[in-house]
């Protein structure tokens, strides 16, 4: 019994796993109508090649992001080491059980990337080898060997830009240890792809430094071309057009024949050649593409002698070894009731032992469970790591008179990288081409850029003067980007993934334009959705940014912060807010507790996660309070009264970010035209939405005393107050605060582009300066007339 033979009965197990698996959960589940025939046809499709890999030339320390519609193969072959349960296969797709993709947060098999988001797990693969480089720099990581950084890549996927954005970041950065497996079976959702794009393929991989290897004959083929008459069969099958090669395939054996005798017979040679197969044995000759050739994929994996990027285009024929192999529609096809009994017979499946481990199979169990027991992947069970906390050390804010918040956060982060602190050290930083116009410029001098070489700072050894002392080295603590803000995510993605990747833990902050976060924002969510760490800082934001005009000033970009998963959004108005909210983000980052909520806010705290910032360029005086315990909790929590409300309170202006200030003028105009009136400072409307979202929810489960943090804020202003929110920023953010207690609400804010001018220009037209909100006060409260104009 050789190698070849153990594994090619586990590829015979895993592909009818895979399909008992979809069969199931569509049958069990008809009534509500769950289709999940897409993964049947491309699950078949992948199953040689990731029986090759996973139980071939894989190690413990490599990495490997699935295909999406390969999630059953990898939960069969999970089940059949013992790392995932039958009850999560049997409720495939169902609640609790095995996810539709892989998800390394909902999954308990050894998920390394989420993927689903197409393209992105291919992508995210090579930045976590950039990441893996950056650790194996620094002294404090454990001696380890290279892990390879592995993709599963689905041919249509190679539409995505995202993809060819990070081949040009990989190159910059000189990429290795990344090998990418393009299953090229030529079937998208809709239909065939296009002829001829392995060369386009080809050429670019090849132009930014890739190893590409073109697995398109298996051993059969090969050994037929080798025969009189070969040649003619393989220059055939090269110049046959993608769907007739499908349609071949599906229609089977006779067909083939068919074919290649009007195209190819009396010709001699090439006809004997035919002739000496039976149908079943050219059909099985002609579907013996490198992708589906155990042999060819086991002896190309092992023969990789570099630590180069390698792309592997593997020739594969969607739905491979099922009766829908090769149809156009098998996408969304499934098997029927008769085809799946016919199917199990064919792979010698006894009624009632679907789900037995080695049902069917010619190997004996011992030898498998042998082979099993010592495959190299598997052999120290999961991967999945943690590291320690890193200490916060203290942080005092900047002690200028007058200072904007994305100026503040530069001096912070400054003041950090002077100190020698361990949360320091390390702190990675990045940003896509705007390092110096987002205040991270002074960081940079001190820390350093990161390359796995020493390159030098020309300008500085040429005696050019600049600001700038910007040198690459080894010890480098920022990793220099492109302009492509999907290359950022995905940086921070695998950078905030390294305490469980690679057991070493890193504080990972990206700054970026806040009105790009759109850009990468399907990249933001896939990072969030894998629970990666990270601080992200969105600056300049809003119209306040006033000079640049309506397309760097961003609207929706707090609404984006209060409704990202794993994400908490900030938007501090003045220097020592930031220094409290970076304080607690750089321990929240690091938390991994369980999901209970704090009775406190209602938030669940303790479970930890990304942070983001929304910062202004907009210098504004700083208020001087002082930092009470009190008002550094209110700070943290969302929300605090920068003037509380008396006991007669007959309006409450609310704000949120950098007009502060016109909040603070408002409120000294209106002072004298109605009673107690409070200003209530938010700092985060993400963090008071959701713990008054959670309350509620506590209370309809029965919990009479859950209480948020705005509705313990609100509690003492009267009914009958009025409220008038504002922010530089879409106004629904905070116009939701008029419902907590149901208080007549006005909400100011900014809902379309805006244009060049001063602040003073911009905040006028839009309505959100001091005037404005004296103005919406006036219109919406009771009481004597209120003084419009400045006294």
């Amino acid at each position: 019994m050789t190698e070849t033979d153990v594994m090619r009965a586990i590829e015979k197990k895993l592909l009818w796993l895979a399909c008992w698996m979809i069969h199931n959960a569509n049958h069990l589940r008809a009534k509500d109508e769950i289709k999940v025939g897409g993964h049947q046809a491309s699950s078949a499709s992948m199953v040689t090649i990731m029986t090759a890999l996973y139980f071939s030339a894989l190690r413990p320390q490599d990495r490997v992001a699935v295909k999406p519609h390969a999630s059953p193969v990898f939960h069969a072959m999970q089940y059949l080491m013992g790392n995932q349960s039958r009850e999560n296969l049997e409720n495939f797709r169902g609640y609790g059980g095995a996810q539709s993709y892989p998800s390394r947060t909902k999954d308990v098999d050894d998920v390394d990337f989420s993927t689903g988001s197409v393209g992105l797990g291919v992508a995210i693969t090579a930045f976590a080898s950039m990441v893996q480089d950056y650790l194996k720099a620094r002294d404090w990581t454990a001696p380890r060997d290279d892990g390879r950084m592995i993709a599963l890549v689905g041919d249509a996927e190679l539409d995505e830009g995202n993809i060819y954005e990070c081949l040009q970041e990989g190159w910059k950065h000189g990429l290795r240890n990344t090998w990418w497996i393009i299953d090229y079976n030529r079937q998208s959702l809709d239909g065939v792809v296009h002829e001829g794009l392995y060369t386009r393929i080809t050429d670019i991989f090849r132009a930014f430094g890739w190893d590409v290897q073109m697995l398109k004959y298996g051993v059969l083929q090969r050994a037929a071309f080798d025969r009189p008459g070969g040649a003619r069969l393989r220059a055939w099958i090269d110049a046959c057009p993608n769907a007739v090669y499908s349609a071949l395939t599906f229609q089977g054996g006779a067909a083939w024949r068919t074919r290649l005798m009007n195209d190819l017979g009396d010709q001699g040679d090439i006809t004997r050649l035919i002739d000496s197969y039976s149908d079943a044995d050219l059909a099985e000759l002609m579907e013996n593409l490198g992708g589906h050739c155990m042999e060819t994929l086991a002896e190309a994996f092992a023969a990789v002698d570099h630590d180069r990027p390698v792309a592997f285009i593997a020739y594969t024929v969607k739905g491979w070894g099922t009766p829908l192999a090769g149809h156009k529609d098998n996408h969304a096809g499934l098997m029927t009731q008769a085809q799946m009994t016919e199917f199990r017979d064919t792979m010698g499946i006894r009624a009632g032992h679907e789900w037995d481990h080695f049902e069917g199979l010619d190997v004996p169990e011992k030898d498998l469970k042998t082979f099993l027991a010592k495959v190299p992947f598997f052999a120290k069970g999961p991967r999945r790591f943690r590291a320690e906390r890193v200490a916060v050390p203290d942080l005092d804010p900047p002690g200028d008179a007058t200072l904007s918040t994305q100026a503040a956060f530069g001096k912070l982060l400054d003041a950090m990288a002077k100190g020698d602190s361990e949360l320091a050290d390390r702190i990675v930083t990045t940003s896509p081409d705007v390092t110096v116009s987002t205040n991270l410029g002074p960081w940079v001098n001190r820390r350093g850029l990161f390359a796995r070489e020493d390159i030098p700072d020309t300008f500085r050894d040429e005696r050019v003067p600049s600001t700038q002392k910007w040198r690459f080295s080894p010890e480098g603590q920022h990793l220099e980007l492109g302009i492509a803000e999907m290359n950022l995510f995905l940086l921070l993605g695998a950078a905030g993934l390294s305490h469980g990747l690679f057991a070493e833990r890193l504080i990972p902050i990206g700054t970026l334009y806040d009105p790009f976060v759109s850009r990468g924002l399907d990249a933001l969510n896939y990072a969030c959705y894998q629970d990666a760490r990270f601080l992200l800082i969105g600056t300049p934001s809003g119209v306040s940014l006033a000079s640049e005009g309506g397309a760097h000033q961003s609207i929706a970009s707090p609404l984006i912060g209060m409704s990202q998963d794993g994400l908490a959004a900030f938007e501090p108005a003045f220097a020592d807010e930031l220094a409290a909210i970076m304080h607690w983000s750089f321990d929240y980052l690091q938390r991994d507790g369980e999901g209970d909520p704090d009775e406190r806010t209602w938030l669940r705290d303790e479970t930890g996660g990304s942070v983001y910032l929304r910062l202004s360029t907009r210098p504004v005086e700083q208020p001087g309070l002082g930092m009470t315990e009190a008002r550094r909790q209110g700070i943290i929590d969302g929300a605090y009264w920068l003037r509380a409300p008396g006991p007669n309170c007959e309006a409450v202006i609310v704000y949120q970010g950098t007009v502060a200030t016109e909040a603070i003028a408002a409120a000294g105009r209106v002072g004298p035209d109605r009673r107690d009136i409070g200003v209530l400072a938010v700092t985060s409307a993400d963090r008071l939405n959701a713990g008054w979202h959670s309350a509620q929810r506590q209370r309809a489960k029965g919990n009479k005393a859950a209480v948020s943090h705005i509705e313990s804020l609100l509690a003492p202003v009267p009914r009958e107050a009025t409220l008038v929110t504002v922010i530089d920023g879409h106004p629904a953010t905070l116009s939701w605060i008029g419902g907590v207690k149901g208080h007549p609400t006005l909400s100011l804010g900014v809902e379309h582009f805006g244009q060049t001018g001063t602040v003073a220009d911009l905040y006028h037209h839009f309505g959100i300066d001091a005037d404005a909100i004296v103005a919406a006060l006036h219109r919406l409260s009771c009481g004597r007339p209120i003084r419009l104009a400045h006294s």
